[in-house]
């Protein structure tokens, strides 16, 4: 079983969220064009904390009632679903930074391999590259326009390929690479290639093929995605080289997953492909024309919006060698939790994000804690005990830093212009609804 240590409220509803590699960090995209970085406790700074002052013991933050300086947290905001999520009680997600990056939505976020650099893209037709710490804009890319006539061809998956290269699809179908290599003080981006491994389906998601091991780069050279009905395989070189047959259904999430047990055929690697009929199928890596099995996570035909594969430690004495675990995100709030190998649902796992909202977004951060995504709430989990951050490390508080509303012009790109209608992401079975915020930042309702 899951335990949900922290609740995050957003402003507006959520179309993209991303966890830094490396450190405690995650950042999401909303409707209203805001991007936000959050950093979650760690055991370390748990330790850190509880040896110092008690007056230094808890970041600065901004009291909601009277906007004062205060240490203090609204009771309210204490969000754990037991008595204490940590031993010491000071746990607390910090907001890192808020802005209004895009004049319309921000549909796509990505963090770069050193998580130095995010990138962010918006329907206002560009894409931003940012660093993690600050906010501070380092680059923009313009996104070509649509050749139907649209001024502005919307972002649907953003990718960092590799330090110089970033994969951008659109909604017409098109997949960019971009050149990310600087030139003077701003990144200088151009689109080195195109292409439309899906025809006039836009690309829903994308995940790099692992290189092998003979591979001198280390940089992934192909990638699988999935669009429309169909999945593909493109190579950086020779464009796309393998599609497979019409699946007749959306597929709608993929992910990776490797050490699986190797024979005959297999690889010991496989691509889980969610679908819009609450089925993930399964491929194995090199059989590109159709699907190896088949997962149904729901018999009512709700639609897999969220992949992400559990990182080693949860369902302890559950799985068996070179089996692995992935949860799935649905389009009614649950979470579900697959156990490939001996393929099958893990029921007594399941969990609930919202009773309303679809699961659009799954990570894991660095210390195993599970990050949901949907609607206008994150929420943070981590399985008892076992887990770093399980039962230790957990978060017992929101903190939100005194510059949470930010529209700081040295973000470079906040926007000054009154609130504008807020497009809906373009994906079938997404229906993410309207920003309802009015463009306020950071909302907290302590009637909850």
């Amino acid at each position: 079983m899951l335990d949900i240590i922290c609740t995050l409220p957003l402003k507006s509803d959520l179309f993209a969220q991303a966890v830094h590699p490396y450190e405690p960090i995650f950042a999401v995209g909303l409707s209203s064009g805001h991007v936000q970085a959050y950093k979650l406790p760690s055991d370390s700074d748990v330790v850190d904390d509880s040896s110092q002052d008690s007056s230094t013991s808890l970041p600065k933050t901004t009291n909601l009632v009277n906007d004062t300086d205060s240490t203090a947290v609204h009771p309210s905001l204490r969000r754990s679903s037991t008595a204490s999520a940590s031993e010491s009680g000071l746990g607390s997600i910090d907001t890192i930074w808020a802005t209004r990056r895009h004049k319309g939505s921000c549909r796509c976020l990505g963090f770069g391999h050193d998580g130095q650099i995010c990138y962010s893209a918006g329907t206002d037709g560009l894409v931003k590259a940012f660093t993690t710490e600050t906010g501070q804009v380092v680059g923009k890319i313009v996104i070509p326009p649509s050749i139907t006539g649209e001024a502005i061809d919307g972002p649907t998956v953003l990718h960092a390929l590799s330090p110089q290269a970033l994969l951008l699809a659109t909604d017409s179908g098109k997949l960019y690479l971009q050149d990310l290599r600087q030139g003077g003080k701003e990144i200088v981006s151009r689109a080195s290639q195109t292409w439309t491994p899906h025809g006039a389906e836009h690309i829903n998601a994308l995940v790099p093929l692992p290189v092998s091991e003979t591979s001198t780069s280390g940089i992934p050279k192909q990638w699988v995605s999935v669009g429309g009905t169909t999945l593909a395989v493109t190579d950086l070189r020779k464009g796309t080289i393998a599609t497979s047959e019409d699946q007749e259904v959306e597929l709608t999430s993929v992910v990776m997953v490797q050490g699986l047990k190797k024979g005959g055929t297999s690889v010991g690697e496989k691509v889980l492909v969610g679908q819009s009929d609450g089925v993930v199928s399964l491929w194995e890596r090199g059989v590109w024309g159709d699907i190896d099995e088949r997962v149904v996570l729901d018999r009512g035909g709700l639609s897999v919006d969220s992949l992400a594969e559990v990182p080693f430690g949860f369902g302890g004495g559950k799985l068996k060698m070179n089996e692995k675990l992935v949860a799935a995100g649905l389009e009614d709030g649950r979470v579900r939790f697959m156990r490939i190998g001996r393929n099958g649902v893990m029921a007594d796992m399941d969990a609930r994000h919202d009773e309303i909202d679809g699961v659009v977004a799954l990570g894991f951060d660095v210390e195993g804690r599970m990050i949901s995504g949907g609607g206008q709430t994150i929420k943070v989990w981590t399985e008892a005990k076992g887990l770093p951050g399980g039962g230790r490390g957990g978060i017992t508080k929101h903190v939100l830093s005194s510059d949470d509303d930010s529209d700081d012009s040295d973000v470079q790109d906040s926007s000054d212009e009154e609130d504008q209608p807020k497009s809906k992401r373009k994906k079938r079975k997404r229906n993410k609804g309207k920003d309802k915020s009015g463009g306020k930042a950071l909302d907290l309702d302590f009637s909850l």
